[in-house]
């Protein structure tokens, strides 16, 4: 399975907002997406990504104000990326060991979307689930 699968069946929509935004807004437009991420993109261009954990860690922790903190404050600027041509085993490594849950999809300089870690054990699932059932069928003969 490929992230570009992934993308087909979960959908492509991206939800970004700019860097000079505050902490709090960006908060905000998160629990109302019910999301675990935003992409920071700027001129149609990757800039950052910032996620609870980021929220936890630089501001609540370092007992910042949210209303007073700006998103290019706290954002992951070295942002790890992943083709849609690349495939499902390889994200999950790769989550593992830099130890993220969100993966934005870029080609060509383009975000086409954005995977998480439940959309990776999804499709791990989804494939596990496909080859017992085709080793049931084959057994059963």
């Amino acid at each position: 399975m490929t992230v570009n699968q992934i993308l087909n069946q979960k959908g492509k929509q991206i939800f970004s907002v700019p860097s000079t935004l505050t902490v709090y807004e960006a908060i905000k437009v998160m629990g109302e997406k019910n999301i675990g991420a935003l992409l920071i993109i700027e001129n149609e261009s990757l800039k950052g990504i910032l996620s609870e954990r980021d929220y936890a860690r630089k501001v609540v922790l370092k007992g910042r104000s949210s209303l007073d903190t700006f998103v290019h404050e706290i954002m992951e600027d070295k942002v790890i990326t992943v083709k849609p041509s690349d495939n499902i085993d390889y994200c999950m490594a790769l989550m593992s060991g830099k130890r993220i849950r969100h993966l934005p999809v870029v080609e060509n300089g383009t975000v086409l979307g954005l995977i998480s870690i439940g959309d990776v054990v999804k499709g791990i699932i989804e494939m596990q689930k496909e080859t017992i059932d085709y080793l049931h069928t084959y057994i059963s003969q």
